[in-house]
């Protein structure tokens, strides 16, 4: 824990300089993750894609972020956030190049699947930021480093499509995605050599076993795996979009070996978990080192309602506003990056709020205006004045992106140890939501879509009535066998 005192935004020492080089790195990945969005049009016209191609490139573009959000937490958890996030930056920019380099759509399609490796960069962070700072100032910190990251999409929306120009010529996007590909890997560096786990003395604690989540209960190891089955679904989900019963981009064959293989990681996966977890089986766990896995499970359905929504109308916003307003690609990404723009002060905002007003009801509200917001939405249709739509869009935008830093100020009070691998799975949540999303777009109307966001908002706020205000104190276990009380109030 930071001995540093107060909260100084302009500081840019101690625990303050670890928040900044943070989020810089979170932007970083988040300007990768999406610096197609803003110049589809110019890409579908490059590579001749049709309309299915350029749907399914959405999809493929947070696919992989699923399983790559459990893999990098547990990463996280064992070797540290400082190594786990230069190794993704550095890792991430050779799909970017890739991608850039793609000269149809089956290249374009494997370097942006790769690509949603990227979007694991999340996770860590909110491991790093947990370690530097209290819990009353842990919303707050939290919120400031996913929203100020998560504007990494809007400044890819502002400023590639005007890049690419500058470039000019057909290949214009291709070196202006190109560019940040080579700041993500040279920031790698950056990183690796300015940060450090933790701040001087404090310990840096690790899961007992690796392979898998640790649980204290019987009954928490049934809701674990039970849970587990989302995520696989979402990945058989794109499986099928991409079968001859979809886009046809891989023959049935290959669809069943993908189901099957798909099957075998979820048994490997289950196993693994037993593994890790089988003395809960023999004996009880004691109950100062317990928690409650139903709190990680709400935070997941939140988590694929917030940020899942957050994915999905990114990566189709610009597309939304081109055709539902017919405004240019230059102009419809600066106007779509409006929706992205408020997490500069949303997401931080609804940490802020966690922290001085409570958790749990800070979240109901939250999600209240997150189901509010959609169905506003799903009303914004062409003889609207464009001003009126972008209004729209900013105030739904509000409580979908407070809503995510309210739910990460709660992920790092659940239990210390084993943040980067929670936070890995409810972010991997709402990738999941990102997947359903997208390919429930692929069917209906621009409407229809927001409007299923603003039904799922509302499962959201009936399964935020069991989670638990998070109070007193978390047990972890220092190397000498003593035992450290870290406050969650």
């Amino acid at each position: 824990m930071s001995s540093d005192k107060g909260f100084n935004l302009l500081s840019f020492s101690g625990k303050m300089k670890t928040l900044h080089l943070t989020w810089v790195a979170f932007f970083i990945t988040f300007v990768v993750w999406f610096n197609h969005a803003p110049m589809l049009a110019a890409i579908a016209d490059s590579l001749g894609l049709d309309k299915s191609q350029v749907k399914t490139l959405l999809i493929l573009n947070v696919a992989l972020t699923i399983p790559a959000r459990i893999l990098i937490g547990m990463f996280t958890d064992k070797f540290g956030p400082r190594i786990a996030y230069s190794a993704l930056l550095a890792i991430s920019s050779i799909p970017c190049f890739m991608f850039a380099m793609a000269d149809d759509f089956t290249q374009a399609a494997i370097a942006r699947f790769m690509l949603g490796f990227v979007g694991a960069g999340f996770v860590i962070g909110i491991r790093m930021v947990s370690e530097w700072f209290p819990a009353n100032e842990l919303g707050t910190a939290e919120g400031i480093y996913g929203g100020w990251g998560n504007f990494g999409s809007a400044a890819a929306a502002m400023i590639l499509p005007s890049l690419a120009l500058v470039f000019g010529g057909e290949d214009g996007w291709r070196y202006a995605i190109g560019v940040t590909g080579a700041i993500c890997l040279a920031y790698s560096f950056v990183y690796y050599f300015s940060v450090s786990n933790t701040p001087k003395g404090s310990t840096y604690f690790k899961p007992k076993k690796s392979g898998g989540l640790e649980v204290t209960s019987k009954g928490d190891f049934a809701f674990m795996l039970l849970m587990k089955i989302p995520m696989y679904a979402a990945l058989a989900l794109l499986a099928w979009k991409l079968s001859p019963s979809g886009v046809k981009m891989v023959s049935e064959g290959a669809t069943m070996a993908i189901y099957v293989i798909l099957a075998a990681i979820f048994a490997y996966d289950c196993y693994g978990a037993y593994r890790v977890n089988h003395e809960i089986f023999k004996a009880p766990v004691p109950e100062m080192h317990r928690y409650k896995f139903k709190q990680v499970a709400v935070l997941n359905v939140l988590y694929f309602a917030t940020f899942g929504s957050e994915l999905a109308v990114v990566s189709m916003l610009p597309l939304f506003f081109s055709e539902t307003f017919a405004l240019d690609p230059v102009k419809a990404g600066l106007v779509a990056s409006a929706y992205a723009f408020m997490n500069l002060m949303s997401r931080p905002g609804g940490g802020w709020i966690s922290d001085r007003f409570g958790r749990k009801k800070t979240l109901l509200i939250l999600t209240a205006g997150l189901a509010g917001g959609y169905a506003l939405m799903a009303m914004t249709n062409g003889s609207w004045p464009v001003w009126l739509a972008v209004v729209v869009a900013m105030a739904c935008s509000f409580f979908v992106q407070a809503g995510e830093g309210a739910v990460f100020a709660v992920v790092p009070l659940i239990k210390r140890r084993l943040t980067g691998q929670i936070a890995g799975m409810t972010g991997a949540y709402g990738n999941v939501g990102a997947v359903v999303y997208l390919t429930v777009l692929s069917f209906v109307s621009y409407e229809v879509f927001f409007g299923v966001i603003a039904l799922t908002a509302v499962l959201g706020f009936v399964t935020l009535l069991f989670m638990e205000e998070p109070q007193g104190h978390m047990a972890e276990v220092r190397e000498d066998g003593s035992v450290e009380l870290i406050s969650v109030t």
